[in-house]
């Protein structure tokens, strides 16, 4: 029987719901985002951006009564320190999952606020677990729709997700109604209503916003539980946007998630998709002097670092990825990040790369992304992609199997084979343990650290 306190009001569906209100299809998203969110976590815990964070917290983020671990880290820090870092780790790694129309990501923010909080100041069950992480979607995704529908500037993820994590602490802390709309409205106003637009045209490891996100909103719980005011946050209670709110526990937002096929922002993939789609159909692996015109949608089109210089202007480049997946018949870490960077192939055909805006695929932004491309081949034909989206989208979903793969591919570099497929059998059980601790010991434990011994079902 639905839960009747789950009326369309944000505070009421932070405290009322329960993990029996959430449809199996629900529960099985956040397993499945779980589990690539972990993925991105722990290649993004490799970078340079990653480990600066992961060393301030420990230094300038010390844990008084009751701290939490940083991800894949081990150390003990202050619960906003280990968030700070945690989602850092996650966002310097572009291949975490998104929303279309948020046109962002809430899973870099939600995962290191939830384990901020579940660490030690409230341990929980595994369906708890699982009850918060969907619970912090749920906020997240509907809070950036609101911000993008009540301002006319473009903000970072951080600026909508940092009241996912206050909504995380307010449910976690056990915080009354009134401290929970001052933790809102604090995680609203304290969050980095940072421009998308700038780090894109200027990548840096500032990257969407996403840490400091997590930093304001795990900060806003707990400064509303000592009685710092901060209510209303506008974007949850205003007239204009009271209509994303009012299927709160009725449609799961978290079921419209997108997952990523490459490290890189989403932007750029249906043009990755489009070039690897003319690869597989025609000998062009070995074509040299090859030409490449890309269409696509004007804020694609925008991601113009041709021969970038660090893993984060990679990530945030069309020309550079797309060579990359057309010469190599691949898009890894590899490609984006160190000697990868320097390939003089690559970065001679980035250089070279035509970019044009279509305006069909302008019109179809943000619901759909689009693209197609066009390779004039030194021997003088010419080959044309059909229009291609990004893959992973919720209409065309990665298999479970899949999902594993690309988790895999991320993860058993920095954790190896058999921590690996511990984690994986961990995910899909989480909601059925009865205590979180030793999954979320196996989440917080640095990357070096064997699997635990517990058989993955006690995990």
């Amino acid at each position: 029987m639905p839960n009747a306190a789950l009326s369309g009001d944000c505070i009421d569906f932070i405290h009322a719901l329960q993990y029996a209100d959430i449809p199996e299809s629900a529960r099985h998203a956040g397993r499945r985002l779980l589990l690539d969110t972990l993925g991105t976590a722990a290649a993004g815990s490799a970078t340079r951006a990653s480990r600066i964070l992961r060393d301030h917290a420990a230094r300038f983020h010390g844990a008084g009564e009751a701290g939490a671990r940083l991800l894949f880290d081990g150390r003990r820090v202050a619960p906003q320190g280990a968030a700070l870092a945690g989602a850092g780790s996650i966002d310097s790694i572009d291949a975490h999952d998104g929303h279309r129309l948020t046109k962002g990501h809430a899973g870099v923010t939600v995962l290191p606020a939830l384990l901020a909080f579940c660490d030690e100041l409230a341990p929980c069950s595994g369906a708890e677990f699982l009850t918060r992480l969907v619970l912090g979607y749920e906020v997240a995704t509907r809070a950036g729709i609101a911000l993008h529908a009540s301002v006319a500037d473009y903000h970072t993820s951080g600026a909508w997700n940092a009241l996912a994590a206050a909504a995380l602490g307010a449910r976690a802390l056990g915080l009354s109604r009134p401290q929970t709309a001052h933790a809102l409205g604090i995680a609203e106003y304290y969050g980095p209503r940072s421009q998308m637009m700038r780090v894109i045209d200027h990548p840096t490891m500032l990257k969407d916003g996403s840490a400091m996100g997590a930093l304001a909103g795990v900060s806003a719980a707990l400064l509303a539980a000592e009685g710092f005011t901060g209510a209303p946050a506008v974007t949850v209670t205003g007239d204009a946007t009271a209509a994303t709110w009012r299927d709160l526990g009725r449609r799961w937002t978290i079921e419209e998630q997108y997952i990523k096929a490459y490290p890189v922002c989403r932007w750029a993939q249906p043009a990755v998709e489009a070039v690897l789609s003319l690869r597989r159909s025609h000998d062009i692996a070995s074509q040299a002097g090859a030409r490449v015109t890309i269409h696509s949608f004007t804020e694609a089109v925008r991601l113009t670092t041709r021969r970038p210089r660090t893993t984060d202007e990679a990530q945030y480049s069309l020309p550079f990825p797309v060579a990359a997946a057309l010469l190599r018949g691949r898009l890894g870490v590899a490609e984006i990040d160190g000697p990868g960077l320097a390939d003089p192939e690559v970065v001679a055909l980035s250089e070279a790369m035509v970019l044009v805006e279509e305006p069909a695929y302008c019109a179809r932004f943000p619901a759909e992304r689009w693209a197609h491309a066009v390779i004039d081949l030194a021997d003088g034909r010419r080959l044309v992609s059909e229009p291609c989206p990004a893959r992973g989208d919720p209409e065309t979903p990665f298999s479970d199997a899949e999902l594993e793969e690309k988790f895999k591919g991320l993860a058993k570099p920095l954790l190896g084979e058999r921590r690996c497929a511990a984690l994986v059998d961990a995910c899909r059980a989480v909601d059925g343990f009865a205590d979180s601790g030793a999954f979320v010991d196996g989440l917080l434990a640095p990357l070096e650290a064997p699997a635990l011994a517990a058989a993955p079902s006690e995990i």
